[in-house]
């Protein structure tokens, strides 16, 4: 765990620092809670998340864009990773933090963020049949890590911020 948490700075090169990010892996009977979401005017499925935002610590982004996506309380159990990915269209990177934990408290009545067109609970089959329709390999990794059983405490990242994350070290994707 002590490799993926050190305090040092993945792309010491870049001017730019990626896109800090969150994503939720919760599972219910061999189901994952997914999004389908408009981007680009192209539908695509991700796991519940979303950018940090300014005074924002990690586990607070999380909770917020799940239930802004899903309706759905999120109470955050683990750090499954720390992943890069640099999109090889736009060149941009995302940094994700992705959590596991278990969903609570639905609200059914509770308008989803704008693009999420709807909500969905997918099996890892599910899934792997979508592929072309997933928004970035990282919803299958996440998915496939949590599987294997990568868990890793929440304690060294509660803090971290926009401005704290980018100094962690990721798994390149």
């Amino acid at each position: 765990m002590a490799a993926v948490l050190e305090s040092r700075s993945i792309i010491p090169d870049m001017s730019r620092t990626p896109d800090i990010t969150v994503a939720a892996v919760t599972e219910t009977d061999g189901r994952f809670l997914v999004v389908e979401e408009r981007i680009n005017r192209r539908l695509v499925f991700n796991q519940p998340a979303g950018h940090v935002e300014h005074g924002e610590t990690l586990l607070a982004a999380i909770v917020r864009e799940v239930r802004e996506e899903t309706a759905w309380g999120f109470e955050p159990k683990a750090l499954i990773g720390v992943y890069l990915w640099v999109n090889p269209a736009s060149g941009r990177s995302t940094m994700r933090f992705a959590f596991t934990g278990t969903v609570t408290d639905h609200d059914a009545a509770q308008p989803l963020d704008r693009g999420i067109v709807g909500t969905h609970w997918l099996s890892r089959t599910d899934l792997m049949k979508r592929e072309p329709r997933l928004r970035s390999p990282l919803v299958l990794r996440c998915v496939e890590d949590y599987l294997h059983g990568k868990r890793r405490p929440l304690d060294p990242v509660a803090r971290l911020d926009l401005h704290s994350a980018p100094t962690v070290e990721a798994v390149s994707v």
